[in-house]
């Protein structure tokens, strides 16, 4: 291959995953504008800012630093049964969670003190940067749940901390949300992610005890899944 082929397929692919992000940003924004019957909810862009920024900034990153790992990211067909069952949960999580505040808005059901929306925000992205740091710490983190032909436990860093410190900075992000958003009300569903992660979690240790070397003893020093002091 060619030094101008190698980097035809390099930009090619930088290319791919910025569209696959652009449609992230359409299908986030379609239950919130929808549900709010408007583009004149702040908080929606306020949202999706402290969103897709990150994002983006996080997308080029792994692309030049990390880009196996990437590519594991940007897996989305579930193998398991009980995986294909909490994707399809999650996807009625997701539009019911990111309606509400939109309906919120336009019903005036509750209303979040912009001193809140702001702190919320920097939890929001405190979020991010911990999912993110926990990524990194993990080259195995693919966003299925498989076992790879040469994967090992990693124990350090966070996930010395808690079995699965993804999906802890995922809850807390996703716990702000609604109220960068606004929206007392959405807190409601937003609760329910923690319990889907449970799920979710609990059929991934199952598969990681049976085939993944040296997990059962990684369990018992790091006793907790995702919660510190908690579960």
């Amino acid at each position: 291959m060619t030094e101008s082929t190698a980097r035809y397929i390099s930009t090619r692919d930088l290319a791919v995953h910025f569209i696959r992000l652009a449609a992230g940003v359409i299908v986030v924004a379609l239950p919130i504008f929808g549900g709010a019957g408007t583009i004149q909810y702040w908080n929606g862009w306020l949202f999706m800012a402290a969103l897709f920024v990150p994002m983006t900034v996080a997308l080029v990153y792994l692309y030049k630093n990390h880009r196996a790992l990437l590519e594991k990211r940007l897996k989305v067909r579930e193998k398991e049964r009980e995986q294909k069952t909490y994707v399809k949960l999650s996807l009625l999580w997701f539009f019911i969670s990111f309606a509400v505040p939109g309906l919120d808005y336009r019903f005036g059901w509750s209303s979040v003190p912009v001193w809140l929306v702001v702190t919320s925000v920097f939890v929001m992205i405190g979020g991010y940067v911990l999912f993110m740091v926990a990524m990194v710490q993990n080259s195995f983190a693919s966003r299925v749940i498989e076992l790879q032909s040469n994967q090992r436990v990693i124990d350090t860093g966070l996930y010395s901390i808690v079995r699965h410190p993804m999906y802890m900075a995922a809850s807390i992000m996703f716990t702000a949300c609604p109220l960068v958003l606004g929206s007392f009300c959405a807190l409601i569903p937003s609760a329910l992610l923690p319990v889907l992660l449970a799920y979710r979690i609990r059929n991934e240790e199952r598969i990681l005890l049976t085939g993944l070397a040296g997990y059962g003893e990684y369990t018992q020093r790091v006793k907790y899944r995702m919660i510190p002091y908690v579960w």
